[in-house]
């Protein structure tokens, strides 16, 4: 996973974070369908001037990216534009802490998550499951790190956002 160095008066940050897949796996697929989750690209965060904050959303930064390909079985047949029933649903969950931080870095962090699926400007907030289409989707997600006090130290950050398609 490839990081880019952030260079911020006399302060050198790396962040980086990347997509951990999780898709349902039902008993039966044919009755119930797959849902295939391919990460596609890992995100870039950048600091803010003031060193308070880490995001994929300034600019410099990029998002996460993965491609989603659903296969309805019998029940998902009946997902469609005016019924959303039985279709599956997308959804992120932002990391509780950083997977890797320089001494000090993880301290006092909130994380936020947010996606976008198949080029949409509208942000969907993380822990929300949103239903789709069969078919075949890409997705965009956001990472943001804000620090409540301080700022973050020089050195490598790293963080994991999962996507749900359950």
């Amino acid at each position: 996973m490839a990081c880019r160095p952030l260079r911020i008066t006399a302060l050198r940050l790396t962040a980086a974070f990347v997509i951990s897949a999780l898709a349902g796996t039902p008993a039966s697929a044919a009755l119930d369908g797959t849902c295939t989750i391919m990460v596609t690209r890992t995100g870039t965060m950048v600091t803010n001037a003031n060193a308070s904050v880490l995001s994929s959303k300034l600019a410099g930064g990029a998002y996460a990216a993965a491609s989603i390909t659903i296969q309805p079985g019998t029940l998902g047949l009946l997902c469609s534009l005016v019924q959303l029933l039985n279709c599956f649903a997308l959804s992120v969950v932002p990391p509780a802490s950083f997977s890797s931080a320089p001494s000090g870095g993880g301290t006092n962090v909130s994380f936020n998550t947010v996606f976008r699926i198949d080029g949409s400007a509208t942000d969907q907030p993380q822990n929300t499951p949103v239903k789709i289409l069969n078919g075949p989707h890409s997705v965009q997600i956001d990472l943001i790190a804000t620090k409540s006090s301080g700022i973050y130290a020089a050195g490598n950050y790293q963080g994991t956002v999962t996507l749900r398609c359950e």
